[in-house]
């Protein structure tokens, strides 16, 4: 039993340690303002795919409704931290940006326990929940940051080579809205993800035995 338990430390720690790298620069798409939108739904269907594999994870192994929204507190706390260097050395970002993952991992718990704890509608629903609604929260989030232009004079990058250069920004942009697109492909690819959490966890328990 002790085994089992600390391996399945052992994985949250891992899976949020590395959720939390993949949505580390999930605020810095403000810069770009030619490549805004595009970034915007690259980070936003990164940072669902990342919270509902971890959360789901997470909520089938206890089995209690409210550890997914706990996994994505492990998640922010985790960003807050890693995000406290980066205010040390005056780069710029709001702590209003990342708990954003919390009211999509609160409709995971929702959904598993609407169902009675049932893991094929915590992947179906909960997953086009979780993937439909974090791209929402997350151009609310966008809306409070600062304002691009603003913070890119103030905080100046170095300039990039000729092959690095964003092209002009129709082209960056996927049609008119960014928050349906992310939304769109999140819902769909939420779903895979969810059932590969819950996968981990079986196979989590089969190399336990």
């Amino acid at each position: 039993v002790w085994f089992r338990r600390c391996t399945h430390y052992l994985f949250i720690v891992v899976v949020a340690v590395n959720s939390t790298l993949l949505t580390i620069n999930a605020g810095d798409y403000i810069f770009y303002t030619d490549w805004a939108w595009t970034s915007f739904v690259v980070f936003s269907i990164s940072q669902t795919l990342m919270l509902v594999v971890g959360a789901t994870y997470y909520l089938t192994f206890t089995g209690v409704p409210g550890t997914a929204t706990y996994y994505a507190l492990i998640m922010t706390v985790y960003t807050w931290i890693a995000k406290g260097a980066w205010f040390a050395l005056g780069y710029p970002y709001d702590f209003i940006v990342t708990p954003v993952w919390l009211p999509s991992a609160m409709l995971l718990d929702l959904a598993y326990w609407a169902t009675k704890k049932n893991k094929h509608s915590l992947i179906l629903f909960g997953g086009v929940l979780c993937g439909m609604s974090l791209p929402l929260f997350n151009m609310v989030n966008l809306i409070t940051v600062a304002d691009p232009l603003e913070t890119a004079f103030k905080y100046p990058r170095p300039t990039l080579p000729p092959y690095m250069t964003p092209i002009e920004p129709q082209v960056g942009k996927f049609y008119n809205s960014p928050v349906a697109l992310g939304a769109g492909a999140g819902a769909v690819l939420a779903c895979i993800f969810a059932a590969l959490g819950c996968k981990l966890n079986t196979w989590t328990y089969r190399w336990m035995a």
